[in-house]
């Protein structure tokens, strides 16, 4: 089987989301083509048009760092969409991979049961790997064992956690391309990928737009069942030496109702564990 075109699918992509007055192309008339046309991408970055062709066919998988900034240039892609780009010029031959188990560090689970604050640890493809009492008391699926990109687009009850669950949907898709690259040859990936395309129209339109953006923390709106709205901020901490897991905190600014919402929902999630250890002692 041969590897996925993922570098010619990218730049089809990026090719047909791109502007071509934001490339400085004058329009004139009707288009037929979305976005800019092969040749002109050629033209612009300086290469052959039949070279562009062979790169967005996959006849030429492992371009020039050179040729691909150029492409990066065409298309306005900023650091982060470039890295992407240059990620997947390197030709990987396609191999059985043996899946090691994920492990999440001793002294992270330790973190997560002392720190009063919701907090979850995610894997490289976004699968909860541990999660707090709080976390679980934010959303039932922040728990071992689910994937986030699943619950996202398949469960309608996460979705009526988000207001703006558009914007969420397209920041955690883009997220997801940025975590694994150019791995999407990973027989997991190609599954999970399989599965949400067939569950979700949403999904596989933003599958295809090939976004990538940082795995980084910003501000989270939630619509909780029990608290209401909760204005949160998010960081989102790499864990060194740990194939890609990343340590997700919410957190709320002192003294806001969010804050004393987040109080509300410790002190009820604490009470139900402990009356359900009390309950299993006697």
């Amino acid at each position: 089987m041969s590897r996925p075109n993922a570098l010619g699918e990218y730049l089809r992509a990026r090719r047909e989301l791109t502007d071509p007055t934001d490339a400085g192309l004058p329009v004139v008339g009707v288009r037929r083509t979305p976005g800019l046309r092969r040749e002109e991408v050629a033209t612009l970055a300086g290469i052959s048009a039949d070279y562009y062709l062979r790169l967005e066919q996959g006849r030429d998988r492992n371009p020039s760092p050179q040729v691909l900034e150029s492409l990066a240039r065409v298309f306005r892609l900023d650091a982060i969409a470039t890295e992407h780009l240059l990620s997947l010029s390197t030709a990987r031959p396609a191999s059985r991979r043996r899946t090691p188990r994920e492990v999440v560090p001793p002294g992270i689970l330790q973190l997560l049961d002392a720190i009063n604050l919701p907090a979850f640890v995610e894997s490289r493809m976004f699968d909860v790997l541990a999660a707090n009492r709080l976390a679980g008391a934010v959303s039932p699926n922040l728990r071992p064992g689910v994937n986030r990109l699943r619950t996202i687009f398949l469960d309608p009850a996460e979705q009526a956690l988000y207001p703006d669950w558009e914007k969420t949907a397209g920041g955690l898709v883009a997220g997801f391309r940025a975590s694994v690259g150019g791995d999407v040859d990973d027989p997991r990936i190609v599954q999970l990928v399989g599965e949400l395309s067939l569950g979700s129209d949403k999904f596989r339109r933003l599958w295809a737009r090939h976004d990538v953006t940082a795995l980084a923390g910003g501000s989270l709106a939630l619509c909780h069942p029990q608290l209401g709205r909760l204005e949160l901020g998010r960081e989102k901490l790499p864990i060194a030496d740990s194939g890609g897991q990343i340590l997700a905190i919410y957190h709320a600014e002192p003294g806001s109702e969010s804050a004393r919402a987040l109080e509300s929902l410790r002190s009820s999630a604490y009470a139900a564990t402990d009356n359900s250890s009390a309950s299993g002692t006697g």
